[in-house]
């Protein structure tokens, strides 16, 4: 595969066959993101990502999952994505499952027959990163897509047969915001319907934009103790929300969460409230990462 530049995916594609059928990310004005600032966004020639779906075909003997990338490879017309899935279909029928990175707005941009003919090609999931629920928050960072255009993404994604994998943000909303962030973030949750869930902690890159705030004491960072607050504070709002699958076990995160909500919600609320006694079952800094 010739990839350019750094490439990112989802902690559950760990294993997939990483594509990119296109380079960077059209929006990339968030401001606590750096992943795709060194590249100019653009789409890839058909044929050359045909080319390397071919060339993949004859070195490895078994692909289960193969995922679309740059940022936000959903952003391409459907007209465009078709022939890639339907290459995939073809030269990999052991194929389970292709993810794509998409923007809330990539989703509604496209009608619900356009996202049944990609889900009828073989897209199986897309991963949505939505940050937090509070429109504050979200109008700081400069996210590009509100509370509401996110929420109808995901079920317009749902709706149409797409499972959608939603990523959340511990301590976006800084010192000042956390109790918003964690409250609105939480009834979000319960309200979208998403398939997945995954809540990251934040962590930054000095040449991030959010960065200079932090210099100067506009943006507080949350300790490891007022993060695990927070989530415990989050969770709590999601009361009353359709099932779904929760993981908070990223390297980034102080303390490790994975269940199913709601089932599972008391259980991981009580391993927070040990948490909170007992600074012992966080993460040290030095190994934590991105």
């Amino acid at each position: 595969m010739r990839y350019e530049g750094d490439i990112y995916r989802p902690p559950s594609e760990a294993y997939s066959l990483l594509v990119q059928v296109t380079i960077g990310c059209s929006h990339n004005k968030c401001t606590f993101c750096n992943m795709y600032k060194a590249k100019r966004f653009r789409m890839r020639p058909l044929e050359e990502v045909l080319e390397e779906l071919r060339d993949a075909r004859e070195t490895y003997r078994r692909v289960g999952r193969i995922f679309l990338c740059d940022g936000d490879a959903l952003c391409l017309a459907t007209y465009k994505l078709i022939p890639v899935l339907e290459e995939i279909e073809k030269l990999f029928p052991e194929c389970e499952r292709v993810g794509i990175y998409a923007r809330a707005n990539d989703i509604l941009k496209k009608s619900k027959e356009e996202l049944e003919s990609l889900r009828d090609a073989g897209l199986g999931i897309v991963y949505i990163g939505a940050e937090s629920g509070s429109p504050e928050v979200l109008k700081r960072i400069n996210k590009g897509s509100t509370r509401e255009e996110i929420i109808a993404a995901v079920r317009k994604a749902e709706d149409a047969g797409i499972r959608s994998s939603v990523t959340f943000i511990s301590g976006m909303g800084g010192k000042e915001l956390w109790q918003e962030h964690a409250v609105e973030t939480g009834k979000m949750i319960a309200e979208m319907g998403a398939s997945y869930v995954g809540l990251l902690t934040l962590m930054l890159h000095p040449e991030t934009e959010i960065w200079k705030d932090i210099e100067s004491g506009k943006f507080q960072l949350l300790s490891p103790e007022e993060v695990v607050e927070e989530t415990y504070l989050l969770l709590e709002n999601t009361r009353g929300c359709d099932p779904l699958v929760f993981r908070s076990n990223h390297a980034s995160n102080y303390i490790s969460l994975k269940g199913n909500l709601p089932e599972e919600l008391d259980l991981m609320l009580g391993k927070l409230e040990q948490a909170m006694e007992d600074r012992g079952m966080l993460k040290d800094e030095r190994f934590r990462m991105l």
